[in-house]
Parts: C-alpha cells; sequence; structure tokens
C-alpha cells in the first residue's frame, strides 16, 4: 500500500512513521510520500525518519515532494494534515481574538472561524486532486478545525473521507484508567463534534461505570479533565467534557491565562529551534525531534491547567500516544477488514438527533473493510444539544463563506459563535484577520 502524507514536512509526521515501523501485519504501507510546500521542511522530516528506519528490517520507503499530483497519483490513504498559513498564520489566529478580549485558540471560537475560511478552499481543492487521480483512496483527516474541514472535502468525496481526532480517546483513555480498567474493554457514550464533545456514560461488562468515577473524588483527581473543569461541574454536567469545552466553560479564565505568549507563539520558537537543529546536525535528527517532542506535548494546555490547578499531565498519558494509532487503527479496519469500533468524525445521518443529517458530527462508528458508519447515540441534553447546534451553524456558515468568498457570510460566522458578543466585533475579527493572514485575504479580498 502507498499512504500519502500532506503537510509531510510538519512536526507530527514522524508518530506516524513510528507506527508504520511497528505495524508489520499484511497487507502493510510500503512506501510513504510526504507532500509539503516547505522542501527545508521536507528534508528535515525524512533525516529523522531516516534515523528511525535504522536497524529496521524493510521499513516502509519514503519519498518527498513539493508537487501534490506526484504525492496523491496511486495512494491507497491519504493522510491530510495541511496547515494553511503555517504556524504565523495560527498565532495571528490567537493575537486577533485575544488583542479584542476574545478566546484565542486556533480551533475554538474566532481563531477556529479563521483558520477554517482560509483552509477549506484549499482542502476543497486536495479533496478534487484526489478524487482525479485517487479515486479509490481513503482520506484520513488530521486537518484542524477538523470537523469543518472534513464536512467540506465531503462535498467532494463523500463517505471516503473520514475526520479524525485523539481528544475523546485520551479522554476515555484516563477515565477507564482512573477506574482501574483497560481502555480496550470499555464501551463509551460519547458524542458531539469535533472539539466540542462529552462523555456520558462508559459500559463495562454490561454496566455504565460512569456513575461510579463521578461520584469517587479520588478516582476523579486522577482525571485530567475533572480537574480542568473541577469536580462539582463534572457532576453538575453529569458527565465528563472533551479538554476544548474549557474555552467555554471558563471563558473568562481562558482569556486571562492568555494574557502573555500564545500557544502558536510559543510553538513557533520551538519548531524554529527543531528545524535549525536539524539544518546543523542532520545525523541528531531524531534526538532533535524527541527532544522537542517532549517539550511540545509538557506545554500542552499549560495555561488552562495553570488557571485550574489541573497540575501536570500524567506522563503515562504522554507515552500513550494520540493522531497516529487512531489513523493505523482506521487503516487496519478498512484495508484489513478487522472490525473496530472508533471515535471518529463522520457525516450524522441520524446517528445525532437534533444536528443536520448533512452535518459531521463526531460519534463512535462500526468500521470494516466496507468502510465506516456512525452508531446512533441516546438524545444530547438540552445543556449539550443548544450549545452543539450552535456551533454546527457556525461550522456550515464557515463553509458556506469560504467556498463562495462572502465576507458577509464570514462576518455571520463570526458573530453567531457563542464566544463572539457582537456582530460590531465580528466584523473588526474579520478586518484583523484579512489585515494579518494573506492566505485569508485571498478568499475575502
Amino acid at each position: 500500500m502507498r499512504l500519502a502524507v500532506l503537510g509531510g514536512g510538519g512536526f507530527r509526521v514522524p508518530l506516524v512513521y513510528g507506527a508504520l515501523l511497528r505495524d508489520t501485519a499484511k497487507p502493510r504501507v510500503e512506501e510513504v510520500v510526504l507532500y509539503d510546500v516547505s522542501q527545508e521542511r521536507l528534508e528535515a522530516v525524512s533525516h529523522v525518519l531516516s534515523g528511525m528506519a535504522a536497524g529496521h528490517d524493510d521499513p516502509p520507503r519514503v519519498r518527498v515532494t513539493t508537487d501534490l499530483d506526484t504525492a496523491l497519483r496511486d495512494a491507497t490513504f491519504v493522510f491530510s494534515a495541511i496547515r494553511v498559513g503555517g504556524l504565523a498564520g495560527r498565532t495571528a489566529d490567537e493575537r486577533v481574538a485575544l488583542d479584542l478580549g476574545l478566546v484565542g485558540q486556533e480551533t475554538t471560537g474566532p481563531g477556529g472561524i479563521s483558520y477554517g475560511l482560509r483552509t477549506v478552499p484549499v482542502a476543497v481543492r486536495v479533496a478534487e486532486r484526489v478524487a482525479a487521480l485517487a479515486p479509490r483512496a481513503w482520506v484520513i483527516n488530521f486537518t484542524n478545525p477538523a470537523g469543518i474541514v472534513t464536512e467540506a472535502m465531503r462535498r467532494v468525496l463523500g463517505d471516503r473521507v473520514i475526520g479524525i481526532c485523539d481528544s475523546p480517546v485520551g479522554l476515555i483513555r484516563r477515565a477507564a484508567a482512573a477506574l482501574g480498567l483497560d481502555p480496550a474493554r470499555v464501551s463509551p457514550d460519547y458524542v458531539g463534534l469535533n472539539h466540542l464533545g462529552w462523555l456520558r456514560g462508559l459500559r463495562h461488562e454490561g454496566r455504565d461505570v460512569l456513575p461510579g468515577l463521578l461520584a469517587d473524588d479520588d478516582a476523579l483527581r486522577r482525571v485530567e479533565e475533572a480537574r480542568l473543569f473541577g469536580t462539582e461541574w463534572v457532576r453538575v454536567l453529569e458527565a465528563l467534557p472533551n479538554e476544548y469545552l474549557y474555552y467555554y466553560y471558563l471563558t473568562r479564565e481562558a482569556v486571562a491565562a492568555s494574557a502573555g505568549r500564545t500557544r502558536g507563539e510559543e510553538l513557533l520558537g520551538q519548531q524554529d529551534r527543531f528545524y535549525a537543529a536539524v539544518r546543523a546536525r542532520p545525523d541528531d535528527a531524531p534526538a532533535a525531534w524527541a527532544r522537542a517532542r517532549r517539550e511540545r506535548d509538557e506545554s500542552y494546555m499549560a495555561d488552562a491547567r495553570g488557571v485550574t490547578d489541573a497540575g501536570e499531565r500524567d506522563a503515562a498519558d504522554l507515552e500513550a500516544g494520540g493522531y497516529e494509532g487512531i489513523a493505523l487503527a482506521l487503516m487496519a479496519a478498512i484495508a484489513r477488514g478487522e472490525p473496530a469500533t472508533m471515535i471518529l468524525n463522520v457525516r450524522n445521518g441520524s446517528a445525532v438527533p437534533g444536528l443536520p443529517e448533512d452535518g459531521v458530527v463526531e460519534v463512535p462508528c462500526a468500521v470494516d473493510g466496507s468502510g465506516v458508519r456512525a452508531l446512533a447515540t441516546r438524545p444530547l441534553p438540552g445543556r449539550f444539544l443548544g450549545l452543539a447546534q450552535q456551533v454546527k451553524a457556525v461550522e456550515q456558515t464557515v463553509i458556506e463563506a469560504a467556498l463562495t468568498g462572502s465576507a458577509r457570510l464570514a462576518t455571520a460566522a463570526f458573530a453567531m459563535h457563542p464566544l463572539v458578543d457582537s456582530t460590531t466585533t465580528a466584523q473588526r475579527l474579520l478586518d484583523g484577520y484579512r489585515a494579518r493572514i494573506p492566505e485569508l485575504a485571498a478568499v475575502f479580498p
């Protein structure tokens, strides 16, 4: 099998390649084609992968290219992990919102809208090239905002594009571990949108064990999300929220905690140091990447954990992995016909009552050689459904704005979002993003 990785010069690509090195079952990926607009970043990542492959028998071959069509041709699977505008765009996503007193985060709130507005046209063009050059390929979308981008790409590729995120899997893993259970032996009742979902139940041997977890102070303190939101609040919700709901449930605290350097500004410095280190010492690339990865993982949502006294990230959780494991499990289920149940971003249909049938939701899915099918969920209570409906309306408005170039719809998307408090502010956001991000200004001249 041939795997094309779009955004192949990205920092997380070695995680995917490491998972491929550990995968010995047949059929397996024999060739990885890395595509990126930056030749320099491609070369740096290829040095890391070369070092990782040393000592392995018959590792997947690696090719690099800056030509999209070359990367896609004859691909069996396509991992899309592009970042339109790079980390400079991310820093602007965060900073423009913060300067207006709003949440500054890359996928949630105004920053996520900005990211989506400039990414959707590029993602749809990618989908069109996949359809032309590799029509039987499955596209696994890592690109954020994952729900918006997956839904936009579905217009071209239909069910052959699937969005993934590691936040729900991490939440379920932590909840099971707090109860001393094997995460592989629990069945989650998780439902929502990408970066906006709730774990409402956790079945083990036919019994829902989540109420027992919510009632146990000691066990809850072992769950990062419970520490983040507070034990009393998760008990009020009768659910464990996805970590990104921090920006909705503790909005003022999130804004105050971001008064200094943003996450994007921090990562820009980290990655600049990493790529410079690889240029200086290519033979040390794997070690340089490992150091940078540890620094990145340990600092994830550090502002939020500081504000809420959630403490440091658990070492075992850091080692458990994320996107790469989900992506490889999804590939195995489809390519090898190994049935699995996974939380994915797919077309809703009737899985989540109250949300649009054609909208992408994040829910448990049955996966096998024929593809992916969303599983039915219990109706969302009003305290969850209202927020999900409003954010889904924003997501669908972002897609229409980006594909039509309508500044009016773009402003409406900002104005409708629950983390933006006025239509005047919405216009200032669009003006600010257009002034800072060339790729967004090109969509809305």
